[in-house]
């Protein structure tokens, strides 16, 4: 980054300048260093900066942070000082924006901050969770444990958001294709056969006269039932997007009929991840149920967890509050319980989180089963109507002809 700055020398006179650093405190560093006492520093900001647009464009990856907080667990172990592993793992980083950050983080330490609170700069790669564990860790000595531990949560967290796509992938371009395939018969073959029926003047049956009559009523108003729908979903996004529709869209994808209870069960196995994780780096309750909330992004199941970390500061425990709300499984409840008696809260959570993402990918197994054939019907209805449609008009005229 460049820096304006104005400084006295030694010998007392001003002077203004520019000189790169990596950030402002290593700027005042090197004009400390060189014999200036520093009256003001201002970063150059360019009208247009490369940097910051390839910043917003380029994404960090789940992938990259698990791969930083396993390498520098091992540099660490090996005994490397952590300034050191910071500057090896930046020059491995291939992503851009990583490896800036990684060199940021790495001068930040070097000015006296904690490896914690510099990654708290960046929220776009490292999450609340993440460097609250950190920040455990360097305050238990263990660092280089919460690290792994850190890497197995991101990384236990991306499978699982993988399955759900992979298992969904397939019937949205089922449908896709389903969708062109019945566009390009209504809109190319359909008015070819619709003028040869009515050149010929043939008596045509009721299926062909019904896939008539849709036609034209989709050539005469088929624009506007496409802006309608798309107003309907423009004004339903809006809506979502505002805090109370948020919530209530949000509490309605937890109570749908065969997704809502997969829903559920991520949210739970996710809550209780972070939970176990963070109990075990030896952070205080009331502060994990904080990043609890903050790590879901569903505003019916924040608003619980919300709730129970008010009765839990009160003095009600965690099992107690649970219980009282439908959204926390039995099961959930009775671990929980059992693990503030036993003391081993952190492994009865990690055994819920991994029952409930078992159960979550054995629901979502078993729902696109049903949403494969369900639309193979659908779809094999659709055509077979509309190739009863042509063929029994084909034949119409045929016998027509024939007479």
């Amino acid at each position: 980054m460049e820096y304006l700055y104005v400084a006295y020398t030694e010998d007392k006179r001003l002077i203004r300048g520019k000189l790169s650093a990596t950030g402002e405190e290593a700027a005042i560093n090197l004009l400390s260093y060189g014999g200036y006492q520093v009256v003001s520093l201002k970063q150059v900001v360019p009208f247009f900066n490369m940097e910051k647009l390839a910043a917003t464009f380029s994404r960090i990856k789940p992938r990259e942070v698990i791969m930083f907080s396993r390498q520098l667990a091992l540099l660490l172990e090996s005994g490397t000082d952590i300034v050191t592993s910071l500057e090896l793992l930046q020059s491995q980083v291939t992503n851009r924006t990583m490896q800036k950050i990684i060199g940021e983080v790495a001068a930040d330490i070097r000015g006296g901050t904690s490896l914690s609170t510099a990654l708290s700069r960046y929220p776009r790669a490292f999450s609340p969770v993440y460097y609250r564990a950190i920040a455990a860790g360097e305050q238990a000595g263990n660092l280089e444990i919460v690290l792994r531990q850190m890497a197995d949560y991101i990384e236990k967290a991306v499978i699982t958001e993988k399955k759900i796509k992979s298992a969904l992938t397939y019937p949205i371009i089922v449908a896709v294709v389903a969708v062109i395939v019945i566009v390009l018969l209504i809109t190319f073959v359909l008015p070819t056969f619709i003028s040869l029926f009515t050149t010929f003047g043939a008596e045509l049956p009721l299926p062909t006269m019904m896939l008539i009559a849709i036609t034209d009523w989709l050539n005469n108003y088929g624009l506007y039932l496409i802006g309608g729908i798309l107003a309907v979903a423009g004004l339903g996004f809006v809506y979502i997007k505002s805090p109370d529709g948020k919530y209530r869209w949000d509490k309605l994808s937890l109570r749908l009929p065969v997704l809502g209870r997969i829903f559920l069960l991520n949210e739970l196995s996710r809550c209780c991840r972070t939970i176990s994780l963070l109990f075990k780096v030896g952070l205080p309750l009331p502060e994990i149920m904080a990043m609890a909330i903050h790590g879901t992004s569903n505003k019916a199941m924040a608003e619980a967890l919300t709730e129970v970390q008010g009765e839990l500061i009160r003095g009600e425990g965690l099992s107690r509050p649970m219980a009282k709300r439908s959204l926390f499984l039995p099961l959930m409840v009775q671990m929980a319980r059992v693990g503030e008696e036993t003391g081993n809260l952190d492994n009865t959570l990690a055994t819920v989180a991994q029952g409930y993402e078992t159960e979550a990918d054995d629901r979502t197994s078993a729902a696109v089963g049903l949403i494969q054939p369900a639309m193979v019907i659908g779809i094999g209805l659709l055509v077979g109507f509309i190739a009863i449609a042509l063929f029994g008009a084909l034949y119409g005229v045929y016998g027509q002809l024939e007479f």
